[in-house]
């Protein structure tokens, strides 16, 4: 299924891509996304991790949000979805709230080779931050795309270099009083945020997908990089 992909990256890059181990916390708007084109470019061993249901507010922009999933557990209608694109794919699916008392054993069990933090819980996403800094896993961590309406305005960098997104910022005092000095690669937005008169933040079909299909091109581009002698053109 991945003649077309092999054409243009080779059979070693291929095969490296499958020999990687990802981690995906949150299958929402975004992560949802990610595992999708992650599992469409040859990653072959996946952990998916999420403790919601599908909710028919999700159905603006979460790829797994049907009539048919509402009220089912989101990894477990993620992990189907999986196996019907690629049934040769190594699915863990973990029902389960990552935190500080989990996030150790979950780790040394899996042993990912690389981190996709797609979660909207502000501790988690520093407890997922700290430990792969400290253990040095490669990650990649999603800032808000909530109240966000032009995709173009999406980017990834260093989030000392964020702006104009709430959630970064707390996470910059974060590093800040923490004294971390490591390089943190974000997918994060420039726009402004839109302002509502509800506090649950407004959201579009388009903003949230780019977003994943840009962490998994960033997961993708970052094998291909550490195997680039290994390339075939």
């Amino acid at each position: 299924m991945f003649e077309r992909l092999e054409k243009i990256i080779g059979k070693n890059a291929l095969q490296e891509i499958q020999k990687k181990k990802v981690l995906v916390v949150g299958i929402g708007g975004v992560g949802g996304y990610v595992v999708e084109a992650l599992v469409r470019s040859g990653i072959q061993k996946i952990i998916i991790i999420d403790s919601d249901v599908v909710d028919i507010t999700n159905k603006n922009r979460q790829i797994i949000a049907l009539d048919s999933t509402i009220g089912k557990k989101k990894v477990e209608v993620m992990k189907d979805r999986i196996l019907d694109i690629y049934s040769q794919c190594q699915v863990e699916a973990l029902d389960i709230f990552l935190e500080k008392d989990n996030i150790v054993n979950i780790f040394e069990k899996y042993q990912p080779d690389y981190v996709v933090d797609a979660c909207d819980t502000i501790t988690t996403k520093k407890e997922i931050i700290r430990y792969c800094l400290n253990h040095d896993i490669s990650f990649i961590s999603s800032m808000g795309t909530g109240n966000k309406l032009n995709p173009n305005r999406l980017k990834i960098s260093d989030i000392r270099k964020t702006s104009y997104d709430p959630l970064a910022k707390i996470l910059r005092k974060w590093i800040s009083d923490e004294k971390i000095t490591k390089k943190i690669p974000v997918l994060w937005s420039d726009e402004e945020k839109i302002k509502t008169k509800d506090r649950t933040p407004g959201s579009t079909s388009f903003v949230p997908a780019t977003a994943g299909f840009m962490i998994a091109g960033y997961v993708i581009q970052n094998i291909l990089n550490e195997n680039r002698d290994k390339k075939e053109f």
